[in-house]
Parts: structure tokens; C-alpha cells; sequence
């Protein structure tokens, strides 16, 4: 079946007016660092009604986009820098441009979409704008809310990189349906961002830093669905145990089997032993001295890089080396990542980094981590908590994407490699021991 996507409405979402003492707000050090892409992540709805969907009132459909556009634009007026415009490399015009809303019904019903999930088929649930390495749109966020023949909706919301990192995005939609819960009961909490992280870690005019490439952007690559239920996370978490790290999070184990069937492949491939090399994003607002709060606003992570040169991968040897980098990473930005020093130590990380990247000589793979931000509980606008949530890939990086299943005990895994790597990688035994391939999400 074709899915077409008809766009019945747009329209742009103000907030009230900001303050004339917040109208340019700064970025810090860490958003000059972030590619000009969209962070795109999609909440789909059932639609829990006993009701005939063909019964449904018209209005239903109405009713419930005028309260997403109403809590959306109280919500900007909390994260008013969204609202605005690149002014330069440097900060934001908070001139409350507004953001994009569209309206879109779709030819099929959401079960189509959910009973085997293709990370294409998720690109029609964004604006078109989202699809380009370099987005032609001056809109910081752009929603599309999309209804199903069944009664189900999607909300798809990008809210650009410049901007934001996940933790910042989920704190964005947990703030917008809390507005949107708080238009029925006025004692519900809504979360409030917290704006401090340019007056720690300034931006620097001249910005001379260049982010180091992530690889596989320039090859025919493919994305499969992987879903690491807690069963078999618990048994992994056995099996990857050592006296080093006797007690591994589910992160790190689901991360280095994903990373040794993937070196298995590309050596598989390559004819060649040659070493790998494991980048991944690291929230760091609780890791430094003092903290950041859990709710500051911005792109607060760092990247960390493990290697292994072993002919023999052992997947607890994987787990100690994850362990070892992160614990480096973090006692080397605990106390330092502040002022003039953040840009010095920032500076020298990213030139090594690079110099690693650059090398033909070496295997990269890239994770993304969205476990632990609490979408599921937190995204109820007022028809129940969402059925499914997850994300696009990224055009410009094509990273391993993990986020929490609904039960949030699990792992869902979006995994991008080359079409020759894949080929074999699908076929791991240990992988299959441990990881469905593309379960439904209804099940």
C-alpha cells in the first residue's frame, strides 16, 4: 500500500510576546558544536474509543488540534529561544517568529504503520523541510499532527540541533503536555526550563572548532529495527559481568553486542583485523562539578570514544572499555568544562576525535542514547500515553539510535550500517540470542 499524506492545514504558533531584557539569548560553547539538522521524533496515539471511527464526531479531530496549538504556544512563551531565529553563530533572536504547525491525514490505518515499523515510513509524519542534511527553514521547531483513517494520530516534532540535544527535547514535550493537561486540572505541575548554560560555557565569536565527521555519510547504507526485551537484557547483563564491572547498566551491554557483531562484520568484509572505534553522546549536565540541573536548557553532552584492537572481542572486554572512557570523559569535564578552559579542553578532544575519525584505517560506529528520558510517562496530552515513540534517523550522522521501550525496561534500536556490513550483521547468532528483529509494536 502507498501511504500519501495530505497536508490540510499550516500555520504558525506564537507565543505571547517575550520580554525585551530576553530578547537575545546566547548559545553556549557545547550548541556551536551541533550540526544544522532537525532532532525529529515521533508520539503516536491509538485511539482507545469503543466508538465506531466512522461515527466520530468532526469535530473530535478539531477539538483536540486547538488544544495542542494552545498549550503549544503557552509553551513557547516558557521556551521562548524556540520561538525565535539564528542571529549568528552566537545566539538567538527571540523576536517570537513563531514555529511551523501542521495539520495532515493519512491514507492507511496506524496499525499499518506499527505491526512492522520501517524508519522510512516515519519520514511522512514530518514536514518535508526535516528530510534535507541542511534544512532551508529558519523555523527553529516544526510539529505535524497527522490522523489516522482509525481514529490514531501521530504528532511529529523537530526542534533543530542548534538548540537542543534529547534531553532537551523530551523536557520540551513533557513541558507542552503538561500545558495541555493543566487546560483540565489546574494543579498539574508544568516543567520549566532553566536558562544558565552560555553564562558557564560561553560561546566563542570566533568559533574555530570543526565537529568531527561520523562516517557513513557518504555510503548506501541500511536501517534495521532491533528490540532487546528485559528478559533478555537481564541474561546479557549476566554474560558481559566481570570483576571490573560486575554490575553493567543495559546501556552499556545492548551497546557493545551491537558493536561486536558490527565489528564482526565489517572485519568479515575487510578481509582485515583492523581496530574499532565506538563514539557515543553522553548527558552531562549531572557530571559535572557542580551540576547542571536536570532541566537546563541547550545541548549539554559531550562524545566519548572506546576502542578495541583485540583479535579476540570479548564482550565484557567491550563492557570495561565503554566503562573506562565514560569515567575518563567525565573526570576530565567534571571541574574543567567552565569559561576559557572549556574551550581549550573542548578544542583539544575534538582534534583527537577527528584525527581518529579520519583514519580509513578504522571502524566507527556512532550511538545515540534516548533511554532514561521519560517520554512515555510524560507525554500524555490528554488522550492517554502514547502506543510508540521513537525517532528519525539523523541524514547527516545515520547513528545507532537506542530508546526505552514502553514498559521501560527494554531497548529499542535503530541500527544504520553499510549495505555490505548489514548483510552479515543481520545474521549474527548472538545477536538473534539476545535482539527481535522488528517486533510490532502492538504486541
Amino acid at each position: 500500500m502507498e501511504i500519501k499524506v495530505e497536508i490540510i492545514n499550516r500555520e504558525v504558533i506564537k507565543p505571547s510576546p517575550t520580554p525585551h531584557h530576553l530578547r537575545c539569548f546566547d548559545l553556549c560553547l557545547l550548541d556551536q558544536l551541533q550540526p544544522k539538522v532537525f532532532i525529529p521524533l515521533v508520539l503516536f496515539y491509538s485511539n482507545n474509543s469503543t466508538v465506531n471511527p466512522s461515527d466520530l464526531p468532526h469535530f473530535k479531530a478539531a477539538d483536540i488540534s486547538h488544544r495542542l496549538k494552545t498549550s503549544l504556544a503557552e509553551t513557547l512563551s516558557r521556551f521562548y529561544p524556540l520561538a525565535g531565529r539564528v542571529k549568528d553563530n552566537v545566539s538567538i533572536e527571540c523576536n517570537d517568529a513563531g514555529v511551523d504547525y501542521l495539520e495532515a491525514r493519512v491514507n492507511c490505518r496506524q496499525s499499518d504503520i506499527l505491526e512492522r515499523p520501517e524508519q522510512k515510513t516515519l519520514y511522512h509524519f514530518f514536514p518535508k523541510e526535516i528530510v534535507s542534511p541542511q534544512p532551508s527553514t529558519e523555523r527553529l521547531v516544526l510539529v505535524q499532527v497527522t490522523f489516522f483513517d482509525c481514529g490514531g494520530m501521530a504528532i511529529g516534532v523537530c526542534v533543530s540541533h542548534m538548540l537542543a540535544d534529547a534531553a532537551t527535547t523530551c523536557m520540551f514535550i513533557h513541558s507542552w503536555a503538561g500545558a495541555a493537561l493543566a487546560a483540565r486540572a489546574s494543579d498539574m505541575a508544568v516543567l520549566l526550563p532553566e536558562f544558565s548554560a552560555a553564562s558557564r560555557i560561553p560561546p566563542r565569536i570566533e568559533f574555530n572548532i570543526r565537529s568531527p565527521s561520523r562516517g557513513l555519510v557518504n555510503r548506501t547504507t541500511v536501517t534495521r529495527r532491533y528490540v532487546f526485551h528485559a528478559s533478555n537484557i537481564a541474561a546479557l547483563k549476566a554474560k558481559a559481568a566481570s570483576t571490573k564491572v560486575p554490575q553493567p547498566t543495559r546501556i552499556e551491554v545492548v551497546s557493545s553486542l551491537i558493536w561486536k557483531c558490527a565489528i564482526k562484520a565489517s572485519r568479515s568484509n575487510h578481509r582485515s583485523l583492523m581496530p574499532s572505534m565506538l563514539t557515543q553522546m553522553m548527558n552531562i549536565r549531572e557530571k559535572l562539578v557542580p551540576p547542571f540541573p536536570k532541566n537546563a536548557f541547550g545541548n549539554l553532552v559531550c562524545t566519548f570514544g572506546a576502542q578495541t584492537t583485540e583479535s579476540e572481542i570479548q564482550l565484557h572486554d567491550l563492557v570495561i572499555e565503554l566503562r573506562k572512557r565514560k569515567e575518563a570523559i567525565c573526570e576530565d569535564y567534571a571541574t574543567k568544562l567552565y569559561g576559557d578552559e572549556a574551550f581549550s579542553i573542548i578544542s583539544e578532544k575534538f582534534k583527537q576525535l577527528g584525527n581518529l575519525l579520519a583514519s580509513k584505517d578504522i571502524h566507527h560506529i556512532f550511538f545515540s542514547s534516548w533511554c532514561r528520558n521519560p517520554l512515555y510517562e510524560y507525554a500524555d496530552f490528554g488522550w492517554g500515553r502514547p502506543t510508540w515513540v521513537t525517532v528519525a534517523t539523523m541524514v547527516l550522522n545515520n547513528p545507532i539510535v537506542l530508546m526505552d521501550t514502553r514498559d521501560g525496561s527494554g531497548i529499542e534500536a535503530w541500527i544504520t550500517l553499510s549495505e555490505e556490513d548489514m548483510a552479515l550483521f543481520e545474521h549474527d547468532k548472538e545477536l538473534l540470542e539476545f535482539a527481535s528483529f522488528n517486533p510490532s509494536v502492538l504486541n
